[in-house]
């Protein structure tokens, strides 16, 4: 469960790194429709870096969360 929630983490920062602009290329001088293709990649393999570092806590919550739901279902 916790590879699971870092990498649910990930998937969140690629989406905020796609926003913040990380990836797009450059209108005047770039790499052409292989960076295009790419850059996505490049883009959730960062985000996989920054999860594996430490991110930004979100996986704990989400292991946090993802116990608490399976003690829940346990439970009943």
């Amino acid at each position: 469960m916790r590879e699971a929630s870092r990498e649910l983490e990930a998937t969140f920062l690629a989406e905020m790194l796609k926003s913040a602009g990380l990836g797009q290329t450059s209108e005047s001088f770039g790499g052409g429709a292989g960076e295009e293709q790419f850059s996505s990649l490049l883009v959730r393999e960062q985000a996989r870096a920054i999860a594996a570092a430490g991110g930004i806590g979100l996986a704990d919550t989400f292991f946090r969360a993802m116990m608490e739901a399976q003690t829940d279902v346990g439970v009943e």
